[in-house]
């Protein structure tokens, strides 16, 4: 099977050491980039050769477009594969690897742009009959024309930066004051993170469920769903836990979305692996909410129910082969459960850099994506997650009992973690029923 000669990695971490892993069973070479903070870190001593590209500041490292394409060129990698996070969803990378021949394991710039912009990612889901929040046709132009879509749509309503991602420039008005209050420092905002300014108005739906649909698109026109991710338990607008199949759809309900979503894929042209991800109201309407046009980081429950490697199919698509799979012959299995290990305070949730003094893991019944190892040092000048706990069981049920029993035999020293906070999810009531939403952990009960 012809993949690639050498794909360097950029990225670091446990993503790094995912790819690699799939890299070396399909007898690949790969290329570890890293800053000098992560110089002793493991991805880079498990790569076939690693590039220190440097110093810890990200935007003078992982985010430098050209220290990664000449590390590239360097070391005569003839793939990128972007992991997530970083520059794995840039555009400007995607093209800068194009123009020095390099193949970027990812969709295609200017799909990238689409669905980088929230005002065009719904003008394409509406085109292709998937639902979206009702709200503004297209990007907001002054205060006044904000105040007369308002009335019309009715408080509560989300300002959002077309442009935005992770919770920032995002701002929930319940009334008339506070939507001109938004208005006037939501522009500012986005065009300061973002360089573009564009707004736009969504009805506020309360205590959601968040939903994604994993689908793989080849360059033949093949475009297949691999089942949906239930990833409601979140804090500020990061996932916690999430899980597969989703314990809130029955079958009909599941089919809808899952039509929907290939529908979207397939107006927009997209190639490789995504992620498109829907919130569902009370009375259990679905509502497309964006896509992620890169792997995720919960892509593993996907992985252990339906057995297939999704950096292998990220591999193949960009080389460009079809799809090893049809839909009919896409099969889920089970249930499969992640649960993400944070080095942060679980009561604040500010991260809690240090080194890992001690590190006991569960060897049975698991599966373990780490970028740590004992002795390792977590730096603060990266995202706090450390690892991610994955079971599969035969249902639901056995699917908890097994991340219980895994998350009891964890022990980690020298550093702050959320580990007793996913024990005590496992352990709740609430979860236990499958009847949870995006508000779930802002309970007391659970924090405590």
């Amino acid at each position: 099977m012809s993949y690639f000669n050498k794909v360097l990695i950029a990225n670091r971490g446990e993503i790094a050491r995912r790819v690699i892993r799939t890299c070396r069973q399909l007898g690949i070479q790969t290329v570890a980039v890293y800053s000098e903070a992560d110089a002793q870190a493991p991805f880079v001593s498990e790569a076939s050769e690693a590039v220190c590209i440097g110093p810890a500041q990200a935007k003078k490292s992982y985010l430098d477009i050209e220290k990664v394409i000449q590390a590239a060129k360097q070391t005569t990698a003839d793939a990128i594969h972007p992991g997530y996070g970083f520059l794995s969803e840039n555009p400007l990378f995607a093209k800068r690897c194009k123009e020095e021949n390099i193949v970027f394991i990812g969709p295609e710039a200017d799909v990238m742009e689409t669905m980088g912009s929230k005002v065009e990612a719904r003008a394409h889901m509406q085109k292709a009959g998937v639902p979206v929040v009702p709200g503004s046709s297209g990007k907001i132009e002054s205060l006044e024309e904000a105040l007369a879509i308002a009335d019309n749509l009715g408080y509560p309503l989300m300002l959002k930066a077309s442009a935005g991602g992770g919770g920032i420039g995002m701002q929930l008005a319940h009334n008339q004051e506070e939507l001109e209050k938004a208005f006037h420092s939501t522009i500012p905002k986005a065009e300061s993170f973002f360089n573009d300014g564009t707004v736009f108005l969504e009805k506020w739906i309360a205590d959601p469920r968040h939903i994604e649909v994993q689908i793989a698109a080849d360059r033949h026109g093949n475009v297949v769903h691999l089942y949906e991710r239930e990833c409601s338990v979140q804090r500020r607008n990061q996932k916690v836990v999430e899980e597969s199949p989703s314990p809130f759809l029955d079958a009909s309900l599941r089919n809808q979305l899952l039509e929907a979503a290939v529908r979207g894929v397939k107006e927009i042209g997209y190639t490789n692996v995504g992620t498109m991800e829907f919130i569902f109201d009370s009375d259990r309407n679905f509502y497309f909410l964006e896509m992620n046009t890169r792997l995720q980081v919960e892509h593993p429950v996907t992985e252990e129910i339906t057995g297939i490697d999704l950096v292998e199919w990220q591999l193949r698509i960009a080389a460009g082969q079809e799809l090893p799979l049809q839909q009919e012959q896409i099969n889920k299995a089970g249930h499969a459960i992640e649960c993400r290990l944070y080095a942060e305070d679980p009561k604040t949730f500010f991260p809690s850099p240090g080194t890992v003094e001690q590190l006991k893991l569960p060897d049975k019944d698991i599966r373990l994506d780490f970028s740590i190892v004992e002795g390792s040092i977590v730096s603060p000048f990266y995202d706090p997650m450390i690892g991610k706990l994955i079971v599969h069981g035969a249902n639901r049920v056995e699917a908890i009992e097994k991340m219980r029993q895994a998350l009891a035999q964890v022990e980690i020293h020298g550093l702050k973690t959320n580990l007793a906070l996913l024990a005590s999810i496992m352990e709740n009531e609430q979860f236990e029923s499958g009847d949870y939403t995006t508000q779930f952990l802002e309970k007391k009960e659970i924090l405590s």
